[in-house]
């Protein structure tokens, strides 16, 4: 894991900086708030980075969500200017629009979106509503990506959704490795040691995807995973989820 978090909690704090110097100076870096590890410590490294004045946190609970207060507690301890926005409205109309729709219906083979369109959709909806509040504000705003290495690797992030953004500050690092920094930069343990979940199945993320976070760092850094049937789903749904990470492919006239 980190030699030394402190000290890499300062590179980090560093990049930030340039990257908004180059990218956006002055404006504000806008994160969506969850309430789990990974937006609290982007949210606080961007703080202690650009100065909390310049930290906007958006919370987007789709109708009801249970964890709500997490997400209220980091933007407290924060002391970063915060709104809430409820997508729940916005989910069940674009629903509805599609769902009524005969042409839909017809092209699909069925009266319903799909589970995985349902599953995604709130969260592409939260990166559309992340972008609405950046671009309206004094100056403009870049959107944290939050994401993740370890949840990059196996996909688990929403396409034009979560995995979206114009700065990514913890992509590089492993989710204990992020629990690391969020050590070193003071935050709630408990916020730090939340079960991870996505907020849209009702399950844990280790619940999802059948294995834990440890098993797979552990093999994401040596390479060894004693249970084959979990390293060919590791390698499944890294081969399976590339086209997250990579750039979109685009023609080259000849």
């Amino acid at each position: 894991m980190l030699n030394d978090p402190y000290q890499v909690k300062e590179n980090v704090k560093r990049w930030i900086r340039d990257y908004f110097e180059k990218n956006g100076k002055g404006c504000f870096a806008v994160i969506g708030i969850s309430g789990g590890k990974d937006s609290s410590v982007a949210a606080a490294l961007c703080a202690e980075a650009l100065g909390k004045e310049r930290v906007v946190g958006v919370l987007m609970p789709n109708g009801i969500q249970s964890d709500i207060e997490d997400a209220k507690r980091l933007v407290d301890f924060l002391g970063i200017p915060y709104l809430a926005v409820n997508i729940g409205t916005a989910v069940a109309a674009l629903c509805q629009e599609l769902e009524k729709d005969s042409a839909f219906q017809n092209i699909v083979g069925s009266p319903e979106l799909s589970k995985d369109s349902k599953l995604n959709l709130p969260a592409r909806i939260r990166m559309t509503t992340l972008y609405a509040v950046a671009q309206s504000l004094p100056g403009g705003g870049r959107v944290a990506n939050t994401c993740n290495r370890s949840e990059d690797y196996v996909g688990y992030s929403t396409k034009y959704g979560d995995s979206a953004g114009d700065f990514s500050p913890l992509s590089d690092f492993l989710v204990e490795e992020v629990k690391e920094l969020g050590y070193a930069l003071g935050l709630p343990e408990e916020l730090i040691e939340k079960t991870p979940s996505d907020g849209l199945s009702g399950s844990s993320d280790e619940e999802k995807l059948g294995f834990s976070y440890q098993t797979l760092s552990r093999y994401m850094i040596t390479g060894v995973c004693e249970d084959g049937a979990v390293k060919e789903k590791i390698d499944r749904l890294h081969r399976q989820n590339l086209h997250k990470l990579l750039p979109i492919p685009a023609y080259k006239k000849q």
